[in-house]
């Protein structure tokens, strides 16, 4: 029988001796041709969810990826495996390599796309003349976060994989609320699927927050903690400017820090994230483009100098620290005003009233950006005009709700670990050593712990350090 295979295929080819905490069971769910949600935090393997049962099952696992740094680098580590039936179409191709994989499209194994690529309808052509084992929706969450922002392809999903109904889907996230998995299996058109929800607390992950006067003072404490403190770490931000100031404030003081956002080359962003995850760079200060399909498990601290837009959206972001199951931290740097700014941030690409209805009249008096253009011509195929109206209503007034959640998280007294899960329906059942800055912290503790994991020339005087820092 397959299902005893498992572990052997676990051992030999993933070089594992044991399954982690569920896998074995959404594994055997997947082979049994069963529709998937797993939400599982980030280090627990979700790769493998996917990656064993496809040497199980006839034909070609499918994988729809958000960003195309996460395709490269899943491509990457199948070829590390040994595996070489693996490809990623995209825009990154040239169109002479598309057209190159899809005329062998049979001969993979593992085929990694975008929710755009999977609308041309050439590439669905190819995709149906193959045999399909099972789709997976890799980092599931951006179908409910991205869908309805500025990737309006993501709730198109629905509409490709029409053709696949006797396909089953496994969707994979860290992260989502019961809103979200509803968003899920709809946009999966996924019938009666089966749950596997591990709790998302991080016990290694200590979370503190400060609320601070001014932006000198977030970029005084910034300079004194990463100067202070070991990483490796990341410093996010919402503007692009900021990521810049930081990294160059942070190398006048002899730190190995670069910047990271979305309007970089794409060939620049490759070469920071590969020095980060090989040790050749201690810090990077980042906006949210940074950091999703990095494989670093040695993140020491995450420190926000602002309000995210979601509780969600904070939880992915840290949940890139402490991968190897060793103390780490997660810091917020806040002032009120951050607030207003957060919210500022997330709606600034989504289109007002006027907006609509220049949209609707098919006026060219008014130019829209590329992403509010983009999300109007998907709703007006959709929706009437008064209705598209309505859902921005209330996609506005969730997105305020949202960033206030975060807000109010941080000026209470209760527990910020406890608040975090209970956002997403959990309980917290036993307190780590180290919780958070509302409860017990001990951030000597915390520092000692990284330097002994930390390989450097010089012997570091921890206490001397932390002791100006606090």
């Amino acid at each position: 029988m397959k299902m005893d295979q498992l572990q052997h295929i676990l051992q030999t080819r993933f070089g594992y001796a044991e399954f982690r905490e569920g896998q074995r069971e959404i594994i055997e769910r997947v082979m049994s041709g069963e529709d998937v949600v797993a939400i599982l935090p980030t280090g627990m393997g979700k790769s493998l969810l996917f990656q064993l049962p496809a040497y199980l099952m006839d034909g070609a696992v499918l994988v729809i990826s958000p960003l195309l740094s996460l395709m490269q680098d899943q491509v990457e580590q199948l070829k590390m495996l040994g595996e070489k039936r693996v490809v990623a179409i995209n825009s990154f191709l040239s169109f002479e390599q598309r057209e190159e994989a899809l005329s062998r499209l049979r001969t993979y194994k593992f085929i990694f796309t975008s929710p755009e690529m999977l609308q041309n309808e050439y590439f669905q052509q190819r995709l149906s003349s193959i045999s399909i084992a099972f789709i997976v929706a890799d980092e599931a969450h951006c179908i409910s976060q991205w869908g309805f922002d500025f990737r309006p392809d993501y709730l198109r999903i629905s509409k490709s994989l029409q053709a696949f109904r006797h396909v089953n889907v496994l969707a994979l996230t860290a992260t989502a609320t019961n809103e979200v998995i509803k968003d899920i299996e709809h946009t999966l058109l996924m019938k009666e699927p089966f749950e596997y929800i591990h709790s998302l607390d991080r016990p290694y992950i200590a979370y503190e927050s400060y609320q601070v006067e001014n932006q000198k003072e977030k970029l005084t404490w910034i300079i004194n903690r990463v100067t202070n403190t070991t990483g490796p770490g990341i410093i996010y931000s919402q503007s692009r400017k900021k990521t810049q100031f930081y990294a160059q404030e942070l190398q006048k003081k002899g730190v190995k820090v670069a910047y990271y956002h979305s309007k970089m080359d794409q060939e620049d962003r490759i070469l920071i994230q590969q020095q980060f995850q090989q040790g050749h760079l201690d810090w990077i200060c980042a906006t949210n483009a940074f950091g999703m399909g990095i494989h670093k498990d040695n993140i020491r601290q995450i420190i926000h100098d602002h309000i995210p837009t979601s509780i969600a959206n904070y939880m992915q972001e840290v949940g890139r620290a402490a991968r190897d199951g060793k103390q780490s931290i997660a810091t917020i740097l806040y002032m009120q005003s951050d607030v207003e700014q957060a919210y500022f941030v997330a709606m600034q690409e989504f289109p007002e009233e006027q907006d609509i209805e220049v949209a609707y009249r098919k006026s060219d008096q008014v130019v829209l950006s590329e992403t509010t253009q983009r999300i109007l011509d998907y709703w007006k195929k959709e929706l009437s005009q008064q209705e598209t109206i309505n859902l921005f209503q209330r996609i506005r007034q969730k997105k305020w709700r949202e960033i206030q959640d975060l807000y109010t998280l941080l000026q209470n007294e209760v527990c910020i670990r406890e608040q975090l899960l209970a956002h997403f329906g959990q309980r917290l059942t036993r307190k780590p050593k180290n919780c958070c800055s509302k409860c017990t912290l001990n951030l000597q503790e915390i520092f000692r712990l990284h330097e002994k994991t930390t390989v450097n020339t010089t012997k570091l005087d921890w206490k001397s350090r932390l002791n100006s820092l606090l």
